[in-house]
């Protein structure tokens, strides 16, 4: 389990070089339910539990009635004598194919699933970082991204004990309760390399005032990466002009790709660059068309490119269904080969073979890495990603990418929680019905009209998508499902939306027949 403490982070690399696999979780909150995290224990089998003292006395109460808590072995690594951990301390020698830990998936597509990340692909990637980001003995990273996720871990972390370079970590919720720490942290400590996902660009825009940017100095931060979830180029240039006048260079922005299936970087463009945009037709996008448009075009959707391959790694874009590499400038499924891939998922031999062992159908090139992703390469072999594969909503036979109508929702009232929105489909095919959940904001909670919001959120998906929405639900703020990493889980929407399980403003029944939930693959 995580704690942001450095008896923890020392406690988990002993476990890497001592022959242990380690599995980093994330740490339960008081009343909270724990049915994840039984469902992973389980999965992994594991046996010990390295924690702090304040986690373990927290759940004390909460771990009555979990059967599977019983046998563990908890050890509280804030309290280990120092001579205990170096006299007990027994490295051994390791091979690149042996497994390092499990990296436990998000979720945001269904059921985590326990990753094999070995020696080897960790060395690979913390080199392809290295050269991707431009990192020398004289850079400095700053951290607050959860060291439970591959991002915070194997970036935040990992990255500086492969340079030998110093790392300043913070708690996330530290970073959530106020988003000016993070700004203040680089600003301190001359940090050169920090970042996270889309979300968290967006709140230092909306939570820092103009007297705190007084106080900053952001002219040393060289590398700020993001990730984890759609990059909107909106966010990188309000961002961009609100922080100029403490420092803060456009170029510095690092948009990049990855996932804990290929350790954690996979694309990412060239340090000191500024990052690059393409606009294209959203009608042409919705037939997997790939038309470049100017930005006063009616239908024009703005990407941002996730860079390019670095080392020997291979990025192929491929028809999700015949299997064949698609033509350019054309959108499917992007596979990844290279040996920063990891060794499948843990004791799930079905689901590694479908998506660590996939081959072109016509060329037999492989194997490839099924990412899950939809996305298009340039001409210039820079990567686009368009969407999730699974997330696609298909209404009379057109692609529509539901984070585009996510952002159309939340900029349609004031009302409404950025990026704390999902849209899904139910119904059979020739009968799909949209379906929006969005949250409200804090502030709108008591004085809310929620038929002047419905009706905003209407008016403006049908202007914009051309869509009928058949219901909207609108929640209280922070109940919609995510990820570690900020992704909306849509699935766990739908499946909580058909189970009347979301925390309904309205608190009435959904006017839908009873739909079947399928299971997701």
């Amino acid at each position: 389990m995580y704690s942001p403490g450095i008896d923890f982070i020392v406690a988990f690399f002993a476990c890497l070089y001592a022959g242990v696999v380690a599995v980093p979780i994330y740490p339960p909150r008081r009343n909270q339910s724990l049915d994840r995290l039984k469902a992973i224990i389980n999965d992994c089998q594991a046996k010990e539990v390295l924690t702090t003292s304040t986690i373990k006395n927290n759940l004390e109460n909460s771990i009555i009635g979990y059967p599977e808590f019983d046998h563990f072995q908890w050890i509280a690594t804030d309290n280990l004598p120092t001579r205990m951990k170096a006299d007990h301390f027994e490295p051994i020698r390791i091979h690149k194919d042996d497994l390092a830990f499990l990296q436990y998936t998000s979720g945001s597509t269904g059921n985590p699933k326990g990753v094999m990340v070995s020696h080897g692909n960790l060395v690979h990637n913390q080199k392809m970082i290295q050269q991707a980001f431009g990192h020398t003995t004289a850079s400095k990273v700053v951290g607050w991204l959860p060291l439970f996720h591959d991002m915070g871990l194997i970036g935040n972390v990992l990255q500086p004990l492969y340079m030998g370079i110093p790392c300043t970590l913070m708690s996330p919720v530290d970073f959530l309760q106020k988003p000016y720490r993070w700004l203040k942290a680089i600003s301190q400590s001359q940090g050169t390399t920090s970042g996270g996902p889309n979300f968290a660009y967006d709140l230092c825009v909306q939570k820092i005032t103009d007297e705190q940017i007084k106080t900053l100095d952001l002219s040393s931060w060289e590398v700020a990466f993001t990730g984890a979830e759609p990059i909107r180029s909106q966010t990188l240039e309000a961002f961009a002009a609100k922080f100029a006048s403490c420092g803060f260079d456009k170029k510095a922005f690092y948009p990049c790709y990855g996932m804990a299936e290929a350790t954690l970087f996979i694309t990412g463009g060239m340090s000191f660059n500024a990052p690059k945009y393409k606009t294209i037709d959203e009608k042409a996008l919705e037939e997997n068309q790939v038309v470049e448009v100017e930005e006063q075009h009616p239908h024009s959707r703005t990407l941002v490119s996730c860079g390019h391959e670095w080392l020997e790694q291979k990025i192929k874009i491929v028809n999700p269904y015949t299997l064949r590499e698609c033509d350019h400038n054309q959108v499917g499924e992007i596979w990844v080969s290279g040996d920063s891939v990891a060794k499948g998922y843990w004791q799930q031999s079905q689901k590694t073979e479908e998506t660590f062992d996939a081959y072109l159908s016509d060329a037999q090139e492989g194997p490839f890495l099924r990412t899950g992703d939809l996305g298009f390469l340039s001409s210039e072999k820079e990567l686009f990603v368009t969407g999730r594969l699974k997330d696609v909503i298909i209404i009379r036979g057109r692609n529509h990418y539901p984070q585009d109508i996510e952002l159309t929702v939340e900029q349609s009232h004031p009302a409404l929680r950025a990026s704390c929105g999902g849209a899904f489909v139910v119904g059979d095919t020739g009968n799909e019905r949209l379906i929006i959940v969005q949250e409200i904001e804090r502030t709108y909670l008591r004085k809310l009209n929620q038929n002047e919001v419905k009706s905003a959120i209407r008016e403006a998906v049908a202007k914009y998508h051309g869509l009928q929405v058949h219901e909207i639900v609108l929640i209280r703020t922070a109940t919609i499902p995510k990820t570690s990493s900020g992704k909306i889980q849509r699935y766990r929407c739908k499946e909580q939306f058909l189970k009347q399980m979301l925390d309904d403003l309205s608190q009435k029944t959904p006017t839908l027949p009873k739909v079947t939930l399928q299971k997701t693959a």
